[in-house]
């Protein structure tokens, strides 16, 4: 016992030395943050983090070190260093804009962009529910209006703009859904429009490595300076016809979402404890209960008003539950190898994906294992 306890002396002085090195590299991460605030240079450059992870892969092979060891080491301090230089802020793009006003931004997802702008050096104010009857001072002089709403109300709100809109405005909107709130924009609004679709949670700790939808609308060299200042932020701008993002949202965000709802609803009238089934649970299961839990989490009526959204949702939804028969029948007729087929063909859909997932959830699945905790 008294050699054990030395080596873990040992360990202990080794991991000190670990965080030492760790605060000298924040402390360096820290004076990039302030050289890329001073240029101008967005905060995540993927080149640079795959050759930088590359190179530490190679050298943690050649010391015998797993190569995957270091690369998560390595990721998660990244991932550390993205949110410290988010909050050195950033360089104004575009300093002749006085005032943007971001109309819901007394809600999450518009309070986060209400910070990063600020971050950015922009004026920012807030038009909220309340605040209609002083909207002709709030929205007076404002270079950029931004909708960040519920669903439902966005386009009434947008209409409610119009009589406070001039020409050098740009309007823009932060909806999940994005054919009809850029038609009703570039209807009641004559200068420059952008629809923009954040797809992330206002709970985020870093922009890098996120997606924004852009959808264009109507003058883009006159909005080119936000989709910039978004890229110092580290977020990736993805471009596409905003009836395309539509119809891709009703599987990426349609479908899920009501996939997980039926889920979770399915399993809180079954006779079990959800205690018990994360005590026995599987990493790969108790992931897939933290992804219905975090839908429960949140609230119901954004849920509601994505799903309800168009016709196309429903139907889409309606096959969902055909698939669920037709692969339920395989086991009520004990057709195995009727199964095993349509398993094929599902896996030859997938192709090569399939491998990328496996490794991407292999990934996923040892962050939830680490995270555990027993009692």
């Amino acid at each position: 016992m008294d050699v054990l306890k030395e080596i873990r002396n040992e360990i202990d002085r080794l991991d000190s030395e670990l965080i030492d090195l760790f605060a000298k590299r924040l402390a360096l991460v820290k004076k990039v943050g302030e050289v890329k605030h001073q240029h101008g240079l967005p905060i995540y450059v993927p080149e640079r983090e795959a050759d930088m992870l590359a190179a530490r892969r190679q050298e943690a092979e050649k010391m015998g070190i797993p190569a995957d060891l270091i690369e998560d080491v390595l990721r998660r301090v990244m991932r550390e260093s993205y949110t410290s230089e988010h909050h050195l802020g950033f360089k104004t793009v575009n300093p002749n804009i006085k005032k943007i006003v971001i109309v819901g931004g007394k809600g999450k997802l518009g309070g986060l962009f209400a910070r990063f702008l600020q971050a950015s050096g922009y004026f920012v104010d807030v038009l909220g529910r309340q605040d209609w009857q002083s909207a002709d001072q709030i929205l007076a002089h404002s270079d950029v209006v931004i909708v960040c709403v519920p669903i439902a109300n966005t386009l009434q709100t947008i209409e409610r703009l119009q009589p406070y809109l001039t020409e050098n405005m740009l309007l823009t909107d932060l909806t999940s859904v994005k054919r009809q709130p850029l038609q009703k924009m570039l209807e009641v609004h004559n200068g420059a429009v952008v629809g923009l679709h954040p797809m992330f949670g206002p709970d985020i700790a870093s922009m890098a490595k996120q997606v924004i939808v852009r959808c264009d609308g109507r003058y883009p060299e006159r909005y080119q300076w936000l989709l910039d200042q978004i890229t110092i932020w580290g977020a990736k701008i993805y471009q596409v016809d905003a009836t395309e993002h539509d119809h891709s949202m009703t599987y990426i965000q349609a479908l899920r979402h009501f996939a997980t709802f039926a889920n979770g609803l399915h399993l809180s009238k079954q006779p079990v404890k959800l205690a018990n089934l994360l005590a026995l649970s599987s990493p790969i299961y108790r992931l897939e209960l933290a992804m219905i839990g975090r839908l429960f989490a949140q609230d119901g009526g954004l849920y509601a008003d994505i799903i309800m959204d168009k016709p196309e949702n429903l139907a889409v939804i309606e096959s969902l539950k055909q698939s669920y028969e037709e692969s339920l029948k395989f086991f009520e007729t004990g057709d195995k190898q009727g199964f095993i087929d349509t398993f094929n063909q599902v896996s030859q859909w997938f192709g090569e994906y399939s491998d990328l997932f496996m490794k991407e959830s292999r990934q996923l699945l040892q962050q939830a294992n680490d995270s555990r905790q027993h009692g």
